[in-house]
């Protein structure tokens, strides 16, 4: 388990070497079992890729995730703006009680609400995000919503 750990990291942070409109920060509340994401958003010309890397764990269980989507972003107003896409989730658990363990793939979409302020480079949203699993068994999860914070550079 820390081997893919390390790998995902790596992926991870390889994926933070081009430049563009890049955010940095935190997921919390996503729901399904994963309370932090570490999220990290690329820009791509309007639009953009989120990566995040999420970790849970109590009473013997423990879980870590992968997730990427495409977004469409839009302005509202101002600072404010919209955005909304589609990606993949991959997950890995295991049960420490029962030495049970599996993986997890699903189809995600997200959509949610940001806003970056001028007197600083931070930004904050609120967004959720559904998943159709397809693996271990097919199930949809509406999510939760979760905050993010993210430092813009």
């Amino acid at each position: 388990m820390k081997k893919l750990f390390l790998a995902l990291v790596a992926v991870f942070a390889l994926s933070m070497t081009a430049n563009a409109q890049n955010n940095l920060g935190v997921r919390i509340g996503g729901g399904q079992g994963y309370d932090a994401e570490l999220s990290y958003q690329h820009g791509l010309g309007g639009n953009r890729l989120e990566l995040d890397l999420g970790w849970h764990g109590d009473d013997g269980f423990t879980a870590i995730s992968l997730t990427g989507v495409y977004q469409w972003t839009g302005t509202i107003t101002g600072n404010f703006s919209w955005y909304a896409g589609v990606g993949a989730h991959l997950g890995f658990w295991s049960y420490d009680v029962t030495d049970d363990s599996d993986i997890a793939l699903a189809l995600v979409g997200q959509a949610g609400l940001e806003y970056k302020f001028d007197a600083v480079p931070i930004q904050l949203s609120l967004d959720i995000r559904p998943r159709f699993y397809i693996i271990p068994d097919t199930d949809f999860h509406w999510g939760d919503i979760a905050l993010g914070i993210r430092y813009c550079f």
